[in-house]
């Protein structure tokens, strides 16, 4: 059974990252010991602290510039797990110290939709085996409280917050990856601050990103979703909306970068969603079950540099609430966190 821990972070930016470091101290040292956040497992590049300052020292100017009172809660989790403040940043920056592969087994399944009641639902596929570094944060932030999944000291990873905004994504290769905010400090603005889907576009729009994503992104009235190659963005809408892993937009196709057998993989898990359909917002075993089966649940096949499900998802915009189901959902327990 998969431990995942419910963190309350409240106040404000560096007390919240303190107590975000503060409880999971012993964790978070342990990962970053186990060959760099298990950096070193993934790429046949050397990786070293060293090595990354560069790159996790112009993310973070990035942030500070942008979105400062996240970059105090980064700094405060540094200190409340007693890690450097590069170490505190590295836990930000994983994926973009990494760069983007073109191989690629999977990298989350997404469906959402407004009609009736709210749902946004998804996989969760991450490489370097990040099911034992699962938390849920619930975060008072400078204008919403949300409750939202974080892996390995992420301060977000996707959620819903009090206005009744839930925020999902998926991996999308193409662009050039830079300086900018990581998409995950990105998720968790939108839900500290977006009152609703169109605001929420609004906020992506004004944003640098430093990697290209496509994020899902469902309130009580509209369901979106904007997909981001630099400074591009293209959003797509409709009463129901899929996504897997490559770009769906006609602007974007043509310059997708995912190698020939990632795409097949990305078009049949998105095959496979789009023929079973959505269930209703309230049928919990029917979510489960589309999150449960192949090839849209992707099985571990003990690789570590291969992505797999590692979490699934359910976020309620008008509930407030995540269901989340850690490691393979098939075999695993249901934890129900919602706001108060």
């Amino acid at each position: 059974m998969i431990e995942v821990p419910l963190l309350d972070l409240a106040g404000p930016a560096r007390a919240r990252g303190l107590g975000h470091g503060h409880a999971l101290a012993g964790r978070l040292r342990g990962f970053l010991g186990d060959s760099l956040a298990r950096l070193g497992y993934l790429t046949d590049r050397p990786v070293d602290l060293g090595s990354a300052h560069a790159v996790i020292a112009a993310h973070r100017d990035a942030v500070v510039a942008a979105l400062p009172d996240l970059a105090d809660e980064v700094d405060g989790l540094g200190l409340g797990a007693r890690i450097s403040r590069d170490e505190a940043w590295l836990l930000q920056l994983r994926r973009e110290i990494l760069g983007y592969s073109r191989v690629t087994a999977g990298d989350c399944t997404g469906y959402a939709t407004a009609r009736g009641a709210p749902v946004l639902a998804q996989t969760i596929d991450l490489n370097g085996n990040l099911d034992d570094q699962i938390a849920v944060l619930a975060v008072s932030g400078p204008r919403h409280r949300s409750v939202l999944v974080s892996f390995a000291g992420l301060l977000g990873y996707l959620g819903v917050n009090d206005a009744g905004v839930a925020v999902g994504l998926n991996l999308v290769l193409g662009g050039t990856w830079g300086r900018g905010i990581p998409v995950y400090l990105a998720i968790r603005h939108l839900l500290d601050t977006a009152e609703s889907v169109e605001h929420a576009v609004a906020i992506l729009n004004d944003l640098t990103l430093s990697s290209s994503r496509a994020f899902l992104l469902c309130d009580a009235d509209r369901t979106v979703c904007v997909e981001t190659l630099g400074a591009e963005r293209r959003v797509l809408e409709g009463e129901e909306l899929f996504h897997t892993n490559h770009f769906l937009h006609p602007d974007f196709e043509a310059r997708d970068e995912m190698n020939v057998f990632a795409r097949n993989s990305s078009r049949r898990r998105l095959e496979s969603v789009r023929a079973i359909g959505i269930p209703d917002a309230d049928d919990i075993a029917g979510h489960h079950r589309v999150l449960s089966t192949a090839p849209i649940c992707v099985p571990d096949n003990g690789d570590i540099r291969r992505e797999r499900t590692v979490a699934a998802v359910i976020l309620r915009p008008d509930l407030r609430e995540l269901r989340l189901w850690p490691g393979d959902p098939s075999a695993a327990n249901e934890h129900v966190f919602s706001i108060s």
